[in-house]
């Protein structure tokens, strides 16, 4: 399944232009800007399955720092800082990756 079957195209492409810039990304302001926050958990964590590249139940930070290119290829690469501070949000647990169920209560924080 591709992005875009879950999301709109407009709004994946208006919420990458608005962290185009290194060091710009907020992880809230881009859940609710590409429609995200307002999905269902189910909807989300379809959304996780697409941004698990490895299909291995995590989104490792190795992962992380492509996130954005999981929305589409015209997403940029986090910063070391981003990815960092993204992972911090999202793990919970402490194991240093990002379960599903971590990605749901991140997005719906």
């Amino acid at each position: 399944m591709a992005m875009k079957d879950l999301l709109k195209e407009d709004d994946i492409k208006k919420a990458l232009d608005a962290f185009k810039a290194a060091d710009s990304f907020d992880h809230k302001k881009f859940f609710v800007m590409v429609g995200l926050k307002a999905m269902s958990a189910e909807n989300v964590k379809q959304v996780f399955k697409v941004l698990d590249v490895d299909e291995s139940g995590f989104i490792e930070e190795e992962e992380l720092k492509f996130v954005l290119k999981g929305f589409s290829s015209e997403g940029r690469d986090l910063t070391d800082k981003e990815t960092h501070t993204f992972l911090i949000a999202a793990d919970k647990d402490g194991d240093g990756k990002i379960g599903i169920d971590e990605f749901e209560a991140l997005v719906h924080e």
